[in-house]
C-alpha cells in the first residue's frame, strides 16, 4: 500500500502509526503545512514515512486536516488516488458526498466520515440496524473532542444550525437547543447534550433513506452554549480528553418495536486514527462494498470492522438496562 496522510495533527498521526501497525505499507507520505511539525512526525515514524508535497502515487489518502476536505479529494482522485476523509464538518461531509459519481466514474472510493463521531458512530448505527427489519429511528450523540482542530469544530457547531434527518424530507433546529440527559459508558456516565450542527444525518441518511428520524447531539456545559458564538476563551487540549459516542437505534422486527444502544468510550483521536487507517486498508484489499463516495454504514460490513478495531483497543459496548433509552426530544 501507497499511502499518504494529509495533516499531522493529533488524528493524523495516530493514523499513520495505525497504518504502519496494520502492515504492508511500501511507502508513506506526510504532508503537514508546519514545517517544524512535518519533520518532526517524519522523524518520529521512521521508515517508510517521508515527507510529500501531494498525493501523486498513491492509492490511497487520508485527510486528517482541519479544512479544505473537498478540494483535497478532488486532487487526490486526480491522481488516480482514493481518499478516506475524518472531517466532522457538515459543509465538508456534503461537499465529499457530492464527488460519489465521479469517483464511480473512476473507480475509486471517497470512504467519508471515518473517524470518532462521523466514523466509529456510524459503524455502531449499521450494527445496530442488523437487529430490526426496519430501521425507524437513529440518535447519536458524543461527548469530548480530539486535537485543536477538532475541538474548534465543537465549539462552531453549537451555534447550529442543527439538521435531522427524515425520509425525503431535511427539518434544521437552533443549535445548543434540545437539551437530552444521555447515558454513555463508564466512566463518562450522564452528560447533558445538545443539538448541534453535527454531521452524522447527512452521513447516515444514504444507508437508512427509511428512517423517520436521525438526530445528533453533542454533549456541553452552560459555558459551552453561552460562548459559542465567541471565540475559544481557552487553548485546546493539544491530544484531546476522554470522549464517548452512544448510539441508538429504534426499529421494528416483525410487530415487535424495540430498541438497542451500543456506545464506546476512547480518546478520539486514537479511535479517529485506527478508523481511519483501517478504512484505508480495507480500500486497498478491495473490502468495501462499493466504488464512490459514502459513509462507513453505507461501505463497510459493519461486524468485521468492528472486530478489526477491538483488535486495535478500540471497543463497543452494548448498553442494557431500564436506563438505556434517553429522552430525545
Amino acid at each position: 500500500m501507497r499511502a499518504v496522510v494529509v495533516g499531522a495533527g493529533a488524528v493524523g498521526v495516530r493514523a499513520a502509526r495505525q497504518l504502519l501497525f496494520l502492515g504492508q505499507v511500501d511507502s508513506l507520505g506526510i504532508a503537514e503545512p508546519r514545517q517544524a511539525r512535518l519533520d518532526a512526525v517524519v522523524e518520529s515514524l521512521g521508515d517508510p514515512a517521508r515527507a510529500v508535497a501531494g498525493p501523486a502515487g498513491a492509492d490511497v489518502v487520508l485527510l486528517t486536516g482541519p479544512r479544505g476536505h473537498r478540494e483535497g479529494a478532488e486532487i487526490a482522485l486526480d491522481a488516480g488516488a482514493s481518499v478516506v476523509s475524518v472531517s466532522d464538518d457538515v459543509d465538508d461531509v456534503r461537499a465529499l458526498l457530492e464527488l460519489d459519481a465521479e469517483a464511480v466514474e473512476r473507480g475509486l472510493h471517497v470512504v467519508v466520515g471515518a473517524g470518532f463521531s462521523p466514523g466509529l458512530s456510524c459503524l455502531l448505527a449499521a450494527h445496530a440496524a442488523r437487529s430490526f427489519e426496519a430501521v425507524e429511528e437513529i440518535h447519536v450523540a458524543k461527548v469530548g473532542t480530539g486535537g485543536p482542530a477538532c475541538a474548534r469544530q465543537h465549539h462552531v457547531a453549537l451555534q447550529g444550525p442543527a439538521v435531522e434527518a427524515g425520509p425525503a424530507t431535511w427539518r434544521q433546529h437552533r443549535g445548543s437547543s434540545g437539551r437530552a440527559l444521555v447515558w454513555f459508558p463508564d466512566p463518562v456516565c450522564g452528560v447533558d447534550c445538545y443539538r448541534a450542527a453535527l454531521p452524522e444525518p447527512v452521513v447516515l441518511a444514504p444507508a437508512f433513506p427509511d428512517a423517520e428520524r436521525i438526530t445528533a447531539r453533542v454533549g456541553a456545559n452552560r459555558r459551552d452554549r453561552a460562548t459559542a458564538h465567541l471565540p475559544m476563551l481557552r487553548r485546546p487540549h493539544p491530544e484531546g480528553t476522554l470522549g464517548a459516542v452512544r448510539v441508538e437505534v429504534r426499529g421494528r422486527h416483525g410487530d415487535v418495536r424495540s430498541d438497542r444502544v451500543l456506545g464506546a468510550v476512547d480518546r478520539p483521536a486514537v479511535a479517529a486514527g485506527a478508523v481511519a487507517a483501517l478504512a484505508a486498508r480495507w480500500i486497498v484489499d478491495g473490502r468495501l462494498a462499493r466504488t464512490g463516495a459514502g459513509g462507513l454504514a453505507a461501505l463497510v460490513d459493519p461486524g468485521p470492522f468492528l472486530a478489526a478495531l477491538a483488535d486495535r483497543g478500540v471497543k463497543a459496548a452494548v448498553f442494557e438496562g431500564a436506563g438505556a433509552s434517553a429522552n430525545q426530544a
